[in-house]
């Protein structure tokens, strides 16, 4: 917030994009560091916390709104800049009225708290909730895995193809359920379409294994059997993790073999939802400014 402030301590008016650019190339934060998302993959990480931060300081009367999609710094900001502050942060913001009104809980008629107050953290709501999803993603994840390890071998063969037609692969279900468990062939547990059309084929080797690490000479023998069939692409699926050595092995190779650990899965399970279900979902918006940059938002015809 305080390099925000800075920021306009010229008096001038501006804008929220050209204010984030000027504090990322202060920051010389890297472009992999702006491109960084919030797990919901909608927003980035360093633009929220711009947009945020002048949200807060606007909530603490040191920023105004002298136009559409402008702000500039008012006398009570300025007042803030003489003292020659380190940082700013919540605690510091209320020390003013209306700031303390903006992050008071509110009730309704009905006696319900409907906002929590904003911790005293360099967090944004949309850090919070996006730590907090992360911390049931995680959780929920290792439970799956968990849940995975203590299931019979035929329940993982089951799994593995309902998770590659979840994926596109396979052609249908049926498909894809008779071409894997059947082979046992030097290595390899099932082929399936890598299309609906059959255009090309996956090699896959499915293993549900407890506590071990799978190294390089099981990939070596997966890749042997796949050199046997004359292919060009693999899958070995595991519950288990992959050493090193098996990783920089597959990287070398002509063919494509893909290697998908037990942390790996039960992410793709989590994403394409096979052992979970919905129980809540929550919607985060934003003010559209474009609404307000003219009258076309109010256009009735």
């Amino acid at each position: 917030m305080l390099p925000l402030l800075k920021l306009t301590a010229d008096g001038k008016e501006h804008q929220i994009q050209e204010s984030a650019m000027i504090l990322a190339g202060e920051f010389k934060l890297t472009e992999g560091e702006l491109k960084e998302m919030l797990p919901s993959g909608g927003t980035g990480i360093f633009f929220s916390r711009v947009g945020w931060a002048r949200t807060y300081l606007k909530k603490a009367g040191l920023l105004c709104n002298p136009k559409r999609s402008r702000f500039q710094i008012t006398e009570r900001g300025l007042a803030v800049l003489g003292q020659n502050l380190k940082k700013i942060d919540v605690k510091f913001l209320k020390q003013f009225p209306e700031f303390l009104e903006f992050q008071s809980p509110k009730k309704t008629a009905a006696g319900d708290v409907v906002i929590e107050p904003l911790e005293e953290s360099s967090k944004t709501p949309e850090d919070m909730i996006a730590s907090g999803y992360t911390k049931l993603r995680k959780s929920l994840e290792s439970d799956l895995l968990a849940r995975v390890k203590s299931c019979p071998p035929d329940f993982f063969e089951r799994l593995v193809v309902r998770l590659v037609t979840k994926m596109g692969y396979g052609g249908s279900l049926a498909d894809a359920g008779k071409a894997i468990g059947k082979s046992g062939d030097g290595g390899i547990d099932g082929v399936i379409k890598e299309d609906k059309l059959g255009l090309d084929l996956l090699y896959i080797q499915a293993k549900r294994w407890e506590n071990t690490t799978v190294g390089r000479p099981e990939i070596q023998k997966f890749v042997g059997a796949l050199y046997g069939r004359k292919a060009k692409k693999g899958i070995f699926i595991t519950t288990a993790t992959f050493s090193k050595e098996a990783r920089e092995y597959v990287d070398g190779l002509e063919s494509r073999v893909i290697l998908i650990d037990g942390p790996q899965l039960s992410e793709y399970m989590f994403d394409y939802e096979i052992g979970v279900s919905t129980v809540d979902s929550y919607v985060v918006k934003r003010m559209d400014s474009d609404f307000f940059e003219d009258d076309a938002g109010l256009d009735l015809n």
